[in-house]
């Protein structure tokens, strides 16, 4: 997982608190892809994306397609009103292209891997919601971070890490959880401190923030590519997923079964 800068105590609830997984499949009769239609679609839209600028763009268009549609800090030290709207859109539209096939496939897989248990939470339209704010959270304190650089930051890696800090609010835990999962019902929110409690989710945590911190002095991720590594915009991705969550989970609050 990575976005590409260029050059320019335990929660142990009863069972009745959990809350049935909609739309889920039976065992009699299961999906072909084990994949929500909301990932489907995102992952047809970064590669078909890819696929265009890479088989039917030319260079110049392609490098005009990266400086209208990539992320740049630079973009905000001069008068909005001066400017094309591309500073409006970029905050997002950056986290639907890549810089090569190498980076394309390893956010994919880290998109499935962490995309499915959100999706499938909160539904095709909150995922929408949800990619845009954390795109938007990843894009702002990548810019803090490099106020004033004229680089261009793209990749979906802002969004997936904020998938990540979603997922160790739910899809991690004790036993009882992953019972919960694969019987079909969506487990309880876990609190922040709840969530902190929590054993694995702290290993995942301190893993991930370790690599991340690793790569911001200069260390190679695994999977990564020749360009630099926006690090900042993965921690502000995964501090908006896993701070922020509760305001997308319908689940929040609730504690009923079929």
């Amino acid at each position: 997982m990575q976005d590409e800068v260029g050059s320019r105590g335990e929660d142990r609830r009863d069972n009745d608190e959990l809350v049935p997984q909609r739309g889920a499949r039976s065992e009699e009769n299961p999906p072909v892809f084990n994949l929500p239609t909301g990932i489907l679609v995102a992952l047809a839209l970064i590669c078909g994306i890819y696929a265009i600028q890479e088989f039917l763009l030319s260079p110049a268009l392609n490098q005009w397609v990266a400086v209208e549609f990539g992320f740049s800090p630079i973009r905000y030290l001069y008068p909005l009103d001066e400017q094309s709207l591309a500073w409006l859109w970029t905050p997002v539209s950056y986290s639907l292209l890549h810089g090569s096939f190498e980076h394309l496939a390893f956010n994919s897989l880290w998109l499935a891997a962490f995309g499915t248990p959100v999706c499938r939470r909160i539904g095709e339209v909150r995922f929408v919601l949800f990619w845009v704010v954390s795109s938007v959270a990843a894009a702002a304190l990548h810019a803090v971070v490099n106020w004033g650089e004229p680089s261009l930051m793209v990749g979906a890696s802002g969004v997936i890490s904020a998938l990540m800090g979603a997922a160790c609010r739910f899809a991690f835990g004790d036993r009882q959880r992953s019972l919960a999962r694969l019987s079909g019902w969506q487990p309880p929110l876990l609190t922040v401190g709840q969530a902190l409690a929590d054993r694995t989710v702290r290993v995942f945590i301190i893993i991930w923030f370790l690599g991340n911190i690793a790569i911001a002095f200069g260390m190679p991720m695994l999977g990564g590519s020749t360009a630099s590594i926006a690090w900042d915009a993965h921690i502000g991705g995964f501090l908006l997923g896993f701070f922020g969550f509760a305001a997308f989970d319908p689940h929040t609050g609730r504690h009923t079964r079929a």
